[in-house]
Parts: C-alpha cells; sequence; structure tokens
C-alpha cells in the first residue's frame, strides 16, 4: 500500500467570536484556573517508557518548588469543575500523580493524572492549545458517533477527556492476530463503520495511532467498538483520500481484515447501516448542528489549495453542483451532510414504494 502524506503540519486556528459564543450556549466555555502556558514552565523532564521500555514519546514534567504546589492546586480544581461543577468538597482527597508532555504531534499536550488517596482510583485528562478545527472536530464526534465527549474552552486552553481504549496499532500488532475468526468478522465490521463515518464528517489522519479499539464483554462475547482519540485533522486537507483510514498504511492489517473476511454485499450493508444512523443523530441534534456548521462556515480552518482541491474532488465523485459553489471547509461539510441526508431519504421513499401491502 503506497503511503498516503499529509502535506505539511497544520496551523492552529484561533476560536473565533462566533464559536466561543457557541461554546458559551452549550457549557464548554467555562473559566479554569490555570492555562496551557503556565504548564509550559516546568523545570526538568524524565522520558516516560512503557512495560517494555519502549520510549512513548511522553516525558514527565517536574516544577520548582515555588509552583509546583500553586500549578498542582490548579489541576485539582480543573478536575473538580470537569467532573463535578467545580465542587471543592472532594479537593482534600484528590493528588496529581503526574504531569506528562508530549512533543509528538500538532497539539503538543499536556497528560494529567489525578489520583482519589481513599480509593486508589486514577483518572486522566489533557490540556492542550485551544484549536478551532480540533473543537469543530470534538463537537462532530460529539453529535455525530456513538459516543458522548467531555471537553472544555477557556480563552487559548482546551481541556480534554481521556478516551480509554487500547491504541489502534499495539492492538494490531499485539492483540489481533490473537482473534477468534467471528471477533475479527466483528472488528472488521467496526472498521467499515467507522472508515464511513469518518469521511462522511470530514475527520482526516485516522491513523491506527489515532484511534482506539474499545473491547466490551457481553454475555459470552467481547464486542469491539473503533474510537477516534485526535480531532486535530478536522476539515483541512485537499486530499479526500486522508479522510478515509483505509488508505493509510498503518491500517493495512484491517484493510485486509475487512477484504479476506467480508463480501463485497455486506460491506455495502455496513456502509448503508452508518449513513443510517447518522443521519437520525443529525436530525436529533439539528439545531446544534445548524448552528455549528454557521460558524465553521464563518471561520477560516483551511487554505484557499485545500478547498478547491477537496470540494473538485467531491464533486467528481457526487456530481452535486452544490460543492463546485462551496466558498469555504464549513459549507463542502454541509453539503456533504445534506447529500447524505437527501439520499438516504430519497432510498427509503423507493424501497416505501416498491413494498406490497
Amino acid at each position: 500500500m503506497q503511503d498516503l502524506k499529509i502535506s505539511k503540519r497544520k496551523p492552529s486556528y484561533p476560536i473565533t467570536s462566533k464559536l466561543n459564543a457557541y461554546l458559551s450556549r452549550y457549557n464548554r466555555n467555562v473559566e479554569i484556573p490555570i492555562f496551557y502556558d503556565d504548564l509550559l514552565r516546568f523545570q526538568g523532564s524524565i522520558v516516560v517508557y512503557d512495560k517494555d521500555d519502549n520510549d512513548t514519546l511522553w516525558i514527565r514534567v517536574y516544577y520548582n518548588e515555588f509552583e509546583r504546589e500553586e500549578i498542582e492546586s490548579s489541576l485539582k480544581k480543573v478536575y473538580t469543575i470537569f467532573h463535578s461543577d467545580g465542587n471543592e468538597n472532594i479537593l482534600p482527597f484528590l493528588s496529581v500523580d503526574a504531569i506528562d508532555y508530549c512533543t509528538f504531534g500538532n497539539s503538543k499536550p499536556f497528560r494529567i493524572k489525578i489520583r482519589n488517596v481513599l480509593n486508589d482510583n486514577s483518572t486522566y485528562f489533557y490540556i492542550k492549545t485551544a484549536d478551532a478545527s480540533r473543537v469543530y472536530g470534538l463537537e462532530l464526534e460529539h453529535m455525530l458517533s456513538p459516543y458522548n465527549l467531555n471537553f472544555l474552552v477557556y480563552e487559548n486552553t482546551l481541556i480534554e477527556e481521556h478516551i480509554a481504549g487500547i491504541p489502534g496499532d499495539e492492538f494490531i500488532k499485539n492483540m489481533l492476530p490473537n482473534c477468534t475468526k467471528s471477533e475479527k468478522a466483528q472488528i472488521a465490521k467496526e472498521f467499515v463503520k467507522f472508515n464511513e463515518r469518518c469521511m462522511i464528517r470530514l475527520l482526516g489522519d485516522m491513523r491506527s495511532y489515532n484511534y482506539v479499539i474499545v473491547p466490551t464483554h457481553d454475555f459470552d462475547k467481547v464486542v469491539y467498538k473503533i474510537r477516534a482519540i485526535d480531532f486535530d485533522q478536522q476539515s483541512y486537507e485537499g486530499k479526500f483520500n486522508i479522510y478515509r483510514p483505509q488508505f493509510f498504511k498503518e491500517n493495512y492489517e484491517m484493510v485486509q481484515l475487512v477484504s479476506n473476511i467480508i463480501q463485497k454485499l455486506s460491506i455495502d450493508q455496513y456502509k448503508t447501516e452508518e449513513r443510517s444512523i447518522l443521519v437520525k443523530r443529525l436530525k436529533s441534534s439539528h439545531v446544534r448542528v445548524e448552528m455549528l456548521l454557521d460558524c465553521m462556515e464563518n471561520d477560516e480552518i483551511s487554505t484557499e489549495e485545500n478547498i478547491e482541491l477537496l470540494k473538485t474532488t467531491i464533486f467528481n465523485y457526487t456530481h452535486d453542483v452544490n460543492f463546485k459553489k462551496s466558498k469555504n471547509m464549513g459549507e463542502i461539510l454541509r453539503f456533504s451532510l445534506e447529500f447524505l441526508t437527501r439520499n438516504y431519504e430519497n432510498v427509503n421513499l423507493e424501497l416505501l414504494k416498491k413494498k406490497k401491502y
């Protein structure tokens, strides 16, 4: 499989006043006591290794004694805002066990580990620079995927919940070969649906390390789901295949799994199922989606070159003249969702006409 290249490092786009108003309306914009830049003042670090002594690309940072107490107190308050609406009664029972920093990728996040000292339960959350692309990606995931997401934005700082699961690259390498035939068939089905969902909502760069596999035990079997964990490449790239996970070499084993196990008729069926449920989610969140798309249409989250390339490619696929008239990524996404809804409704109408009573 030929490697699919991202054009170049994506710039970070600021949160506009319109998007900020949207976030405030839906309780995503909350004042917090610490900013991303505050955490950059660390004095030193050590490399974090995994259980097999491999470099995780994270470093554990530490601060001088004059700042550490204030930073840890602020992080515990962020935790209470994030998980219990700011109730500070639990503060004495919280401990900041680790502050890790990742220099890999665009967002360069801090990962915070908070532990409840009463029962030793730990929770992670991430602090990143607020980027409009990522915020749009998080909101669209919240509304159009099977999963709800918790995040907060305040000025230039984004607080994002940890999405639990097995990193895709680790799962493919260490666990997929040992799965049963029925489990592999179920994983292949989920990858088809995941691929379709990313393509329709224009979420890019879903390489194996940008999503997780979530196993759930159900009676006598394990059910696997696939969840995106990186929303940096929402509606930015001009190459259409960037929005289709099947074209990344890191997902080669998953693509082979689909082609070896699932027949073409079943693949079409699973795509139809995913489109159907996407339309239902669109209808149930219609007002909120409309407001978000309005923000995107009045925002600059990509380049003119990327917009021109993407709208031309999608027009060649769909022959929908609306794409040709699109002026920005927000309009391209709107017409993509409208095209999906229109075709879904037309297909169902034809099926109803064919039924005999």
